[in-house]
């Protein structure tokens, strides 16, 4: 079961959302809020897995509350307006929904919660096989055993995969993600380059081939590398 709040200034807004949320069988409302400094107070006094947010409420909008907070809850973004789509999934919402939205898609947002809930808490009870990565606006899911590097763009990644030729642009810091990826299965080689152990194909002295690319370990993780290889290099 997910706690749960919703947040929004309409009144006729918030009951919709409200109505919606209870007839969800795995979410529990915990509380409606009419603005950011309420639902500030509820988070304060509860734990909330999932919050339920609007963007344009006077005081403070949606997208400063969410900057604000030091402890996020998952959130999904209720509101009438496309534009704040790209700001909304930088600070990594797991739905952005349009009012007026169906009952359809409001469920397939509250879906995708459930199971990255269960991914983040091991809920399942066994060893989640796959992430969520935050591309072109949405949450898509990507199984570690497709994964086969992952190389810094700048402010972005691109997550190379088995199962097709383009890479995922992915904006997030290497950091992060590294810290979300099995420790037995990856490995940082280098400030640029996390890699699936599984695909390598040969270690040298100061790079790492998988298949037809040649990857340079950096000095700082060579310890790791040969933890890896289990011998000098």
């Amino acid at each position: 079961m997910l706690k749960c709040i919703a947040v929004d200034d309409e009144p006729l807004a918030l009951n919709l959302l409200a109505g919606y949320i209870r007839k969800v069988p795995f979410l529990e409302l915990v509380a409606i809020c009419g603005d950011a400094f309420e639902a500030a107070e509820v988070l304060q006094q509860n734990e909330i897995d999932l919050m339920f947010i609007d963007i344009q409420m006077p005081g403070l909008t949606g997208l400063q509350f969410i900057q604000s907070l030091v402890k996020k809850p998952m959130i999904i973004l209720v509101t009438a307006y496309k534009k704040f789509a790209l700001e909304g999934f930088e600070l990594d919402v797991v739905d952005y929904l349009i009012k007026p939205m169906g009952m359809d898609r409001f469920l397939k947002a509250c879906y995708k919660a459930q199971e990255l809930y269960q991914l983040k808490t091991g809920a399942t009870g066994t060893q989640a096989n796959f992430l969520f990565l935050n591309v072109d606006y949405s949450l898509v899911k990507v199984l570690f055993d497709d994964i086969i590097w992952i190389e810094v763009a700048g402010d972005y990644l691109k997550v190379n995969l088995k199962s097709t030729t383009k890479p995922l642009i992915v904006r997030m810091t290497a950091k992060a993600l590294d810290s979300e990826l099995p420790k037995d299965r990856f490995i940082r080689i280098h400030k640029s380059y996390i890699i699936a152990v599984a695909s390598i194909t040969s270690i040298r002295k100061n790079s790492i081939v998988i298949r037809d690319m040649e990857l340079p370990i950096g000095e700082t993780y060579r310890d790791a590398v040969r933890q890896i290889a289990k011998r000098d290099i």
